[in-house]
C-alpha cells in the first residue's frame, strides 16, 4: 500500500499553522518549518502573559493609588491600613478608577482612612 504524502489532513494542518503565523517577519510567516516553531513559542508566551496581565494591572492600580495618596499626604501602606481599620472594602481596581474619575470621592475615602488611623 502506498504512503499518503500530501493528504488533506496534512495540508490542512500546515495551512492552520501558516494562518496562525500571519504577520510574522521573514520566513516565519511563509515557511512551515520555521512558522511551526514561531507559532508554538508565540502561543506559549500568550498563555503565560494572560496570567501575568493580572499582576501587571494590579501593579498599575497600586502605583496610581500611591501617587494620589502621596498628594493627600499619606503613604499607600498607611492608606490601606486605614481602609482596613475603617471597614471599607473597595478593591484596588475600584480605588484606581476613583483616582482617575472622581477625585473628590477619593479624597473623602482618604479622610475616612485617616480618621480610622486616629491621626
Amino acid at each position: 500500500m502506498s504512503r499518503a504524502v500530501d493528504g488533506s489532513k496534512r495540508k490542512n494542518h500546515r495551512k492552520k499553522i501558516l494562518k496562525l503565523a500571519k504577520g510574522y517577519w521573514g520566513r516565519r510567516h511563509s515557511n512551515y518549518k520555521t512558522a511551526k516553531d514561531a507559532v508554538a513559542k508565540g502561543l506559549t508566551y500568550a498563555y503565560r502573559d494572560r496570567k501575568d496581565r493580572k499582576g501587571d494591572f494590579r501593579a498599575l492600580w497600586i502605583v496610581r493609588i500611591n501617587a494620589a495618596c502621596r498628594g493627600e499626604g499619606m503613604s499607600y501602606s498607611r492608606f490601606i491600613e486605614g481602609l482596613n481599620k475603617a471597614g471599607i472594602t473597595l478593591n484596588r481596581k475600584a480605588l484606581a478608577f476613583l483616582v482617575l474619575e472622581d477625585a473628590t470621592a477619593f479624597k473623602a475615602i482618604v479622610a475616612q482612612a485617616r480618621q480610622a488611623l486616629g491621626a
